[in-house]
């Protein structure tokens, strides 16, 4: 095996996570910080991920071993081509041309992507989609990230910037959503929906909410998805139902996304997904009865991510091993 490893990093809106990773795939060291907040200036911001950087650099010239390239994924838009974030909504960068600052204070080559297409590509080369030429990946956090590869390439679109399919409108002059617009997908399944909603039902009251109710001291704002997550595996109807919705909600958008790229495998990831087949079950049936030419056409198999949160930075690892 090659002594050099190439290391990852993902940064989110709260943490910073990399990781040094070996050709297979494998994370054999780690590092986390806090992202600085989102008023600091971007260059706080990229000594953090040089401070993370460096640490792992140690961490493989301890064993002999040398980190010979950096991915960073980012959640925001990412022009790849010319390793700029274009805007993270929940980070300092405009514009900032994120990749020459780090090459400069790393003198390594340096890949920046967005954080969704490097969890496609580690799902694609090591995860769920292994062996997947056409692939079609959605990450359920906060929002909805999306990805395509399309005979075995990322497809980034003409500007960098494709895949944000979280912002699909589904419901005409539906739920106001952050970007602006109205009716977004991400309104209507995510992580954020998921305590929405159920801290909806806390707020009404009832005996059916009582389960819920309970896991947050009767406080609405205290209730998490997790919560929910864990009380539908439990057996709560409630919120059993709570995850129906969201996952009939993520069949409607699907069977868009699906008719319009016809992928061979549609890859769920990000923290909502850990509901597994409570969200996912309906999301299937609800795919397989709106797909266009449903019943004359393959309806691919809709499965959960294999590689977890740290998805994205073993993409960004391999993205930058051989860009």
């Amino acid at each position: 095996m090659s002594d050099l490893l190439s290391i990852g990093v993902d940064v989110g809106g709260t943490r910073l996570k990399a990781g040094l990773v070996d050709q297979g795939g494998a994370v054999l060291a780690t590092a986390r910080r806090d992202t600085p907040g989102r008023s600091a200036p971007p260059a706080v911001l990229e000594e953090a991920l040089l401070d993370l950087v460096g640490e792992l650099r140690s961490v493989a010239s301890a064993t002999g071993r040398r980190a010979a390239s950096v991915g960073v994924a980012v959640a925001g838009l990412v022009d790849a081509a010319r390793g700029i974030v274009v805007f993270a909504p929940h980070l300092p960068w405009r514009e900032e041309p994120l990749r020459e600052r780090l090459a400069a204070g790393l003198d390594l080559p340096v890949v920046v992507d967005n954080d969704a297409n490097a969890a496609a590509w580690a799902e694609h080369r090591f995860g769920a989609g292994r062996g997947e030429t056409h692939l079609l990946l959605l990450t359920l956090g906060t929002g909805i990230g999306g990805a395509v590869l399309t005979e075995g390439r990322l497809q980034r679109g003409r500007h960098g910037l494709a895949g944000e399919l979280g912002h699909v409108q589904v419901v005409p002059d539906g739920r106001p959503c952050p970007c602006g617009n109205r009716g977004c997908w991400e309104q209507y399944v995510s992580g954020t929906v998921l305590r929405r909603d159920g801290q909806e039902l806390v707020r009404r009251g009832g005996a059916d909410a009582a389960a819920l109710s309970e896991a947050c001291d009767g406080d609405p704002g205290r209730l998490s998805g997790d919560d929910l997550t864990r009380l539908a595996r439990e057996g709560d109807p409630a919120s059993r139902a709570v995850l129906g919705a969201a996952g009939r909600w993520l069949g409607t958008g699907l069977a868009g996304a699906v008719a319009t790229l016809d992928p061979g495998t549609v890859v769920v990831g990000g923290g909502l997904s850990e509901a597994g087949d409570l969200l996912l079950d309906p999301a299937r049936a609800t795919l397989a009865q709106h797909l266009l030419g449903r019943g004359h056409r393959p309806v691919p198999p809709v499965v959960p991510a294999a590689l977890g949160v740290g998805a994205g930075l073993v993409g960004a690892a391999d993205l930058a091993r051989s860009p």
